[in-house]
């Protein structure tokens, strides 16, 4: 999964969810893609533990085991919380994602 893919798939399931269970909730990064595409777009440092890695706000979970995916809220349970809007994300200068 690409930064772009990412904030597509984000951008698209955040637009089509008629109700908060089904925003945005956890994103499971399998950990080759982490190390060699997603790192970057890590906002900051965790502000504290329940903060953990996020990108855009939503919870990054990153495992050697895990498939690259985005979870709705329903379906990461507890896994994703405390749960936070989708900040906006801004493209840059050549037009790709920045994470916002």
């Amino acid at each position: 999964m690409t930064p772009d893919e990412l904030n597509n798939a984000l951008d698209a399931m955040q637009g089509a969810a008629g109700e908060d269970s089904l925003k945005p909730g956890l994103i499971t990064v399998q950990t080759d893609d982490w190390i060699s595409r997603l790192s970057a777009l890590q906002s900051g440092r965790p502000q504290s533990i329940a903060d953990g890695i996020r990108i855009r706000d939503i919870k990054v979970a990153v495992g050697s085991s895990d498939a690259s995916k985005i979870l709705t809220r329903a379906e990461a349970g507890d896994r994703g919380e405390p749960y936070r809007d989708l900040t906006a994300c801004l493209p840059n200068k050549q037009g790709r994602h920045l994470d916002g």
